[in-house]
Order: structure tokens, then sequence, then C-alpha cells
């Protein structure tokens, strides 16, 4: 806990933000830094709760309710409470190899599991987290730290995102030799391109991490898709575990009227080919620009949220976000009690910047798309929609029913499908042979993360379906600490 009467003392303080009419201008971050005081005053607003459900990382209504890598936050906040920061880093380390990254892109189930939140507004944690791991790279206190010894094991890792960097770091630190595959050309996978540059800058932080992974011994081959340029065989031969932590990336479509068209695109081409420009400094061959466009986004995700971020950097004329669920209430409803997550309207950064471009959010509730209009040249031109209602039918299973007369036609020459993903792709898993669950993703229990074949384990995404990045590094982590098991019949990996 930090100060005992601190949450009765202070209020929350949220950190500043560039404004949106500002940031708007350029891809850079625009979250600002809190002064040390103001972060050691939330920091007392922790509580002397009993029970801390912020970490206790489990799942309600199919949701995580606290954090999943169950980060020590009770004592991570009375030590930047005390201004013991180097303290707070050791601790926040133990459970997060990559606090950077969660503190910027996490949506914070840990706030909503607070139990300040029940009746307050809760303690800032994902700031706080945010502020340690920064204190830590500018203080100098986070360097590369090569393990001692090597056991002489050979481990490959396949996919660079949070799951397979967080397996690399652990497996490394335990002493083996650790390759990670990732077919783009960068590592970091959907931290270097499925997250805008605005949200996690790539140069400063990814980089700045991967580096150090580097500097301690893991070794980073990009361009090099395992089935295509290697082949799955040769992996089994050469190494002596494969982890696959490859993400959930085939995309839900929307195969309605007009599909075909040109002008409609998966919401993670657009993003890539984005990253990639801003990377390189000026177009490359997968860009896709919005500029002077009418824009129509399908999916009311964290996804849509980027593609409607982007969109506007790059000057659209109009940007529309469908979103097909109701709009959130204004404040928890009866069924939505803590400390499940808060399904709450917000306006995140993207709405925001598109209330303050256009003068409201582009959000459009219960709708869905019907169909999709071309011109004569047969790119897309509108797209038709029409109202929704949620029906319960004899099973009890709800869905979506169309409303009579809500019919719309949406200017639209960019149309950007973000409608989530349904599992991992196929191919690797057919060339290693591997079984699938009913959801056609890798199959391997959790907390022991072994699939068919001995020796080959899958974490992340492709184990678990779509989720969030701190899942990735919990199952990085515990798929890491099972294949150690299995390498050297024992394990001390946490």
């Amino acid at each position: 806990m930090g100060k005992p009467t601190g949450f009765i003392d202070y209020l929350r303080e949220n950190a500043a933000e560039v404004a949106p009419q500002d940031r708007i201008r350029n891809w850079d971050e625009f979250h600002l830094p809190m002064a040390e005081e103001n972060l050691k005053t939330q920091g007392a607003r922790c509580m002397d709760c009993g029970t801390p459900f912020c970490h206790t990382g489990i799942t309600l209504s199919r949701m995580a309710s606290g954090c999943p890598i169950n980060n020590l936050i009770p004592e991570w906040n009375d030590l930047v409470y005390r201004g013991r920061w180097q303290d707070a880093l050791d601790r926040l380390h133990k459970t997060n190899n990559f606090p950077e990254f969660t503190g910027r892109v996490c949506p914070a189930p840990c706030e909503g599991a607070c139990v300040l939140g029940i009746t307050n507004p809760p303690v800032t944690i994902k700031n706080i987290e945010y502020s340690i791991a920064e204190k830590g790279w500018e203080s100098g206190w986070i360097t590369p730290n090569p393990p001692a010894q090597r056991t002489g094991k050979k481990v490959a890792v396949i996919g660079s995102g949070p799951a397979g960097l967080s397996a690399a770091d652990q497996l490394n630190q335990a002493g083996h030799w650790v390759t990670v595959y990732e077919r783009a050309d960068r590592p970091g996978g959907l931290l270097m391109y499925g997250i805008p540059n605005m949200k996690l800058d790539k140069k400063e932080v990814v980089m700045r991490r991967l580096d150090v992974l580097e500097a301690e011994g893991i070794t980073f081959v990009c361009n090099t898709e395992v089935g295509r340029d290697i082949s799955a065989e040769t992996l089994t031969q050469d190494y002596d575990a494969v982890l696959l932590c490859t993400g959930a990336t085939r995309p839900r479509d929307l195969p309605i009227e007009g599909r075909s068209l040109q002008g409609i695109h998966f919401a993670m081409e657009f993003l890539t080919g984005n990253t990639r420009t801003v990377l390189q400094g000026d177009a490359t061959e997968d860009y896709i620009s919005a500029a002077g466009k009418d824009v129509v986004i399908i999916g009311g995700g964290d996804t849509g949220t980027d593609c409607v971020g982007t969109s506007i950097r790059h000057g659209c004329n109009t940007v529309t976000q469908i979103e097909i669920m109701p709009k959130p209430p204004e404040t928890r409803a009866s069924s939505n009690p803590w400390p499940e997550f808060p399904k709450v309207y917000k306006m995140d950064y993207g709405q925001e910047e598109a209330a303050s471009r256009f003068g409201s959010d582009p959000r459009a509730y219960i709708t869905t798309a019907t169909k999709f209009e071309g011109d004569d040249n047969g790119h897309v031109k509108a797209v038709h929609t029409v109202q929704v209602q949620w029906v319960r039918d004899e099973q009890g299973r709800f869905s979506p029913q169309p409303i009579a007369g809500t019919e719309a036609v949406i200017p639209a020459q960019v149309v950007l499908l973000a409608m989530g993903f349904l599992g991992p792709e196929q191919p690797l898993i057919d060339a290693l042979g591997l079984d699938q669950d009913g959801r056609s993703n890798v199959k391997a229990e959790e907390g022991d993360y072994t699939t068919s074949i001995p020796g080959v384990f899958a974490a992340g995404d492709c184990r678990r379906g779509q989720s969030l990045v701190v899942w990735a590094i919990n199952e990085g982590r515990g798929a890491a600490r099972e294949c150690d098991r299995f390498l050297m019949g024992r394990t001390e990996l946490p």
C-alpha cells in the first residue's frame, strides 16, 4: 500500500496528452510524462484493500479481470510513493518482461479490478507502470544482462510478437541459445506492425528493447517464413525444442455483395503498410492511402480505432466506424459488476481525434454492412448499411436482425475490415502436422503448452485465440518454463 489515507486525501489524476488537433499532424507518441511528485501522489492512492484484485489475472465473463501476468501492483505502487524507483522496476520486471509495452497498449484490466474502483476512480496503475519503465530506461537501469552460463541447448521460436519475445527472453536467461524466426522484414510482430507508431514508437521503444535482447544473445532471423524459406523438418532436426508464437493472423472476412471491389482491405494490410512507410520515410509498395477519401471502418475494437487514427493522419475526407454491438452505458450495468472489466462507453484516442476533426464520435452503433457498391472502374464507392436489433433465438442465443426502414448508404473509397481474427494461418500447422482444437488453434493445454509433437510448444494467440498483449506475455513466459523443463528435466523459471 502507499499512504494509508492516500485514497481519501488524493484524487485520481490522469496523465496529460498532446491535444488531438495537434497530435494528428504527426506519428509521434502523444502521451506526456507526469511529474515525479504527482506520480508519488497517485501511488499513494493504492489502499490497504486486504485482497488486491488488481493482480489476480482471472477471467470473468470471458474477459480479463486483474493483471494476466500477475504484476505485483500494490508493491510497486508503494515503492513509487516512497521514491524507491529502482526497487519498483525490479518488482515490475519480476512478472513483466516488457512493461514499456504494456504501459502503453494494455487496456488495463488491473484498473477495472481495483478495489478502490468500487466507490471511486481507480488507481492510475497503467500510467505508474509506464512511468516506472521509462524511469528505468532514462536512468540506465535497463541494460543487457546475458546469462552467465550456457546449457548448449538450442531453441527455435517462430514469431517475434509479445509471446515470442517473452518466451525468447526467458529461455535465453535460462542459458539456452535462442533463435527467433520472423517472416516480416523487422522483428516485433504485432508490436512492430500491428500497433501504430503514435501508440507505440517503433524506433524509440520497440527497437530499444529488441537491441537489448539481441545484445543478451538472442538471434533474430527476419524475412524468413518457416514452411517456405526454411522447412519445418529442418527446425525440428536442428533444434532441441521449437516454440510456436505465430499469433492469430487469419482475419475475419465479410463475404457480402461487392466484396471483390478494389479499395476494400483488411485492417492489418492498411496498418502494416502505413507503419513500414513511417519507418522508411516514403511510401512503400504496400502503402494504402486514405488521403482525401471517405473511409469506412467495419469493426469497433482497438484495431478499428487504430484505423481511425491512421486515416485521420493521412488526411481523410470523412471517417465512419461501423459497430454491430449497442453503445455501452455511461456507467457499469448491473450485469457487469466489479471486478469484471468495465464495459462502459468511452472514446479512445482515435475517436477523440475524429471528434476533434469532424465534430463527433465516428462510431455508428448497432449497424452492419449489407453491400459494397462500386463505380464503373470496379472500385468501391459506397457501403450500404442497416441498423440491427439483437434477438434471442429458441436456444437462447442472441443474433443481429435487421430493422426495416433503417437502411443507409455511406460514401466510401476506402473500406477497412477490422472484425478480428479467426485463428492462426494453416500452412505451418500442416507442415508440422500439429493437432488443432475446435477453433482451429494449435492444440496445447494451458499451463503445459505442449503440442501433439514432443518438443514442440505453442503459446500466445496461436494457442488461445485473439487476445491481449499482456495475455501473450503471460503465455510466452509459461511456455518458456515448460520448454525449459522439457530440455533440462527441471526448471527454475517463474
